[in-house]
């Protein structure tokens, strides 16, 4: 298949079905490795590929739409991939081996499921269909909440995750009074501990950002289709002309209802080849529910980086080979302007359970902090402009499977090599 003359039988057909960052990634890899396989990507916005972690610089005004875009329509064809935009597919045939989309049947040779996860809306009474309260993760959103941004004097974010986060920062970028809402005790409590969320409170608030710590919105209070103000189930009231809220997503898994591809409100279940239960179909990016052979667990990662790695995993394997997933997941992220975050393997969100030791700078802002399962280096966190040092020991560690006493968890804090 990789060299000889072609015969029509030997043509291999993928479907893949969503067209981000994982899901365009296997495709370009699949055309990389094979001249003469037939490539179909279905997704079901009408953009090909875009840059989601540059949504924010974007809502920002930090960065122009156009460099947002990663891939056009031209570089489809260039690369003879049939990208079926605006397009669900709608079922699986798993016997037959197709997928079924706009009243037609794709036959497939190999499957891969990149169907990503779509956000939760807020729960409160008075939010649904109010053209002021927004999600935050798609193109579309962001164009419609900075038209709603020039339109406002304040807006709230509401919710205690990157999304909401991102929605603060800019709202307080774009010099709008602004509020933030959250049910925790500090910000991405699940992730930082009570001296990193204080480092990340003042970064907030040196933008001029008000927190509301251990409140929940009862209702978004209403009046003509928009919401006027929130009150929060303490009593609190917030007026503004903006909302965005991030609760989180839900995975998109219905694909694989019906069929005997085992998912779960955690995606689609997969192994360290991301291959799921039925052979020939994977599942990569934000649904993969994935075995990560150096960490030794099962779980599922929504970063950028990862889509990525998936991708190009999946395509080797959608492929006939037999590659494990073998990547250190990691991302790193400005927290306002005064402050940076770089958090690389597992976390006490994915895995409460780690024992973990610290290291606080109060003079720099610097934090770090490392987590161990059973004496094995697993993940990290670090807070600090300038406060990376050592990363790549750390990964490098993790891949190793490295096992650390104790007694010397305190040494490798220090680590700067």
């Amino acid at each position: 298949m990789h060299g000889g003359a072609y015969v029509a039988d030997d043509v291999r057909r993928y479907v893949i079905v969503g067209n981000g960052f994982a899901g365009t990634t296997a495709a370009e890899q699949l055309r990389k490795h094979d001249a003469a396989c037939e490539i179909t990507l279905f997704g079901d916005e009408p953009y090909p590929l875009y840059n989601r972690i540059s949504l924010p610089p974007m809502l920002r005004r930090q960065l122009p739409e156009e460099k947002v875009m990663m891939r056009d329509l031209a570089w489809h064809e260039e690369h003879r991939i049939a990208l079926k935009l605006r397009t669900a597919v709608e079922g699986i045939d798993t016997a037959q081996r197709t997928v079924l989309a706009d009243g037609r049947e794709y036959p497939f040779d190999a499957l891969l499921l990149a169907t990503g996860g779509r956000p939760n809306p807020a729960p409160a009474p008075g939010a649904s269909g109010a053209h002021n309260v927004f999600n935050f993760q798609y193109l579309d959103d962001t164009r419609a909440i900075s038209e709603q941004i020039d339109r406002s004097k304040a807006a709230v974010a509401v919710g205690g995750s990157f999304i909401a986060y991102e929605l603060a920062e800019a709202f307080a970028a774009r010099k709008i009074e602004t509020h933030w809402i959250l049910r925790g005790p500090r910000v991405l409590h699940r992730l930082l501990d009570d001296v990193a969320g204080e480092f990340v409170d003042e970064a907030a608030r040196t933008e001029n950002v008000h927190l509301h710590y251990g409140e929940e919105v009862a209702e978004f209070v209403r009046s003509n289709g928009a919401v006027t103000k929130v009150r929060t189930k303490k009593g609190l009231e917030i007026a503004a002309e903006c909302y965005g809220v991030g609760f989180g997503l839900t995975m998109n898994v219905e694909l694989t209802h019906g069929t005997p591809i085992e998912a779960g409100p955690n995606g689609i279940r997969c192994n360290d080849r991301l291959e799921t239960n039925v052979p020939g179909i994977f599942a990569a990016g934000d649904v993969a529910d994935f075995y990560d052979p150096i960490l030794e667990m099962r779980y599922r990662m929504g970063t950028w980086n990862n889509a990525g790695a998936h991708g190009k995993v999946a395509a080797q394997n959608m492929m006939g080979g037999s590659v494990a997933y073998h990547d250190v997941p990691e991302y790193s992220s400005l927290l306002f302007k005064g402050q940076t975050i770089t958090q690389f393997g597992l976390s006490p969100d994915l895995q409460p359970e780690l024992e973990m030791v610290r290291t606080i700078d109060r003079e720099k802002r610097w934090y770090r902090a490392l987590f161990f399962w059973q004496d094995r280096l697993v993940g990290g966190i670090m807070l600090g402009k300038g406060n990376r040092a050592g990363k790549r020991k750390y990964v490098e560690a993790i891949k190793a499977k490295e096992r650390f006493p104790k007694p010397q968890w305190q040494s490798v804090l220090e680590w700067t090599a």
